[in-house]
């Protein structure tokens, strides 16, 4: 197998063993809530029952975490690889200090998947993409719970919040208050409290808002875009393995349905409207762009492609598209179509793997038949469908 398809695999495997820490974490998290007896293990002597118990209810809200994060791998995304490097430790860690013969599977999922998660770091190179908003939202959401716990710690005692001790009871008061949840065990006091407490739900509320909108936008936008026929930017991130088709052509019709026929994933870029509105009717796969441009290569994931096919009635067109897969991606298998003989070795030299002439094949097929071959007749035929 060659590197890049060592690479691939390894990811696959590495966001299989993510996805199984995960709820292996989830699951052995609970168990130790409902029992919390730590009694397995050489450190089970040493350790106190609250501290087991505080692991099962931290480690079920780090496999909530290392889920997300292995979402984020299957997307390709570097933070992912990041965030997951961090927590396959603290997951191991937890399953020790649960002591449970339950934790065993997770200790040591969580040992296996760092290697194999750092022999594919090279796979995971996508930056995260957040837009202003996005980030804005973010940014808003994480100030007003710094404001409201710094402050409510602030006036904690007899200045306002008689139940405040800690920075956690900070933390909590100001959570359920900016969520609009109010539980009441925490009360202002004071008239200096009872005015902070206002500023932070209205900030709260203005702030979960925000974030609601920022997620919730992406979302129904994505809704609008499958109901129209459009490939998300999800359906775009999870193409792996696939065959890019850059540009539409007469001779681009049966590369299709050879490619349908085969149940390999695919996608046709092209920015011709005629065409685009002709494949979404059929059900196709297709990015709207022009396929000599490097961004909409690179939005199709070519870096993640089996191959590309150039397969268009313009041999210049397809040059380019050559031409410019090559100075970015000099490991995927490009494939190209010459409608001119002469221009064979021009397609090899812009960088194409094989380039295929259809008229030089069918011209040999045509005389073999002539001269009586049987076989160049079977293989006519199967060309061209006829039984």
């Amino acid at each position: 197998m060659d590197v890049p398809g060592v690479q691939r695999v390894t990811g696959r495997v590495a966001v299989a063993l993510t996805l199984a820490v995960a709820a292996l974490s989830v699951g052995v998290g609970v168990l130790g809530i409902v029992d919390p007896t730590a009694n397995f293990g050489p450190f089970a002597q040493y350790i106190p029952p609250t501290i087991s118990q505080t692991a099962g209810f931290t480690g079920s809200l780090t496999g909530f975490l290392m889920a997300m994060s292995a979402f984020g791998l299957r997307r390709g995304l570097r933070v992912a690889w990041y965030s997951t490097l961090v927590l396959l430790p603290v997951t191991a860690a937890q399953g020790l200090v649960q002591a449970t013969p339950y934790s065993v599977p997770l200790v040591a999922l969580s040992v296996l998947a760092f290697p194999v998660l750092a022999a594919a770091r090279s796979r995971f190179d996508e930056p995260i993409s957040l837009t202003t908003s996005q980030l804005a939202a973010g940014g808003a959401l994480a100030g007003v719970q710094t404001y409201g716990t710094i402050g409510t710690y602030a006036l904690r005692g007899e200045r306002g919040f008689t139940s405040v001790s800690t920075m956690l009871d900070a933390f909590y008061y100001t959570l359920v208050t900016s969520s609009t949840v109010g539980y009441g065990d925490v009360t202002p006091t004071t008239q200096e409290a009872r005015l902070f407490s206002l500023s932070v739900v209205v900030l709260g509320t203005a702030s979960f808002a925000i974030a609601l909108t920022a997620l919730l936008g992406p979302a129904l936008e994505a809704r609008f875009a499958s109901a129209l026929g459009r490939m998300t930017q999800s359906d775009l991130e999870s193409l792996d393995g696939h065959v890019v088709v850059a540009g539409y052509g007469d001779l681009t019709e049966p590369v299709l349905t050879e490619l349908a026929a085969s149940n390999r994933q695919f996608v046709v870029v092209t920015d011709d409207d005629e065409d685009v509105s002709h494949l979404r009717e059929r059900d196709v796969n297709v990015f709207v762009g022009d396929p000599a441009d490097e961004q909409a290569m690179h939005r199709v994931g070519v870096e993640r492609a089996r191959a590309v096919v150039a397969a268009t009635n313009d041999d210049g067109e397809d040059a380019l598209v050559i031409l410019t897969v090559r100075e970015s991606h000099a490991d995927v298998h490009v494939v190209a179509a010459a409608t001119d003989q002469e221009n064979e070795q021009k397609l090899r030299r812009a960088g194409a793997d094989t380039v295929i002439s259809p008229a030089v094949i069918g011209g040999r097929l045509l005389a073999r038949s002539a001269l009586g071959d049987k076989d160049a007749e079977q293989e006519a035929a199967d060309v061209l469908g006829d039984e």
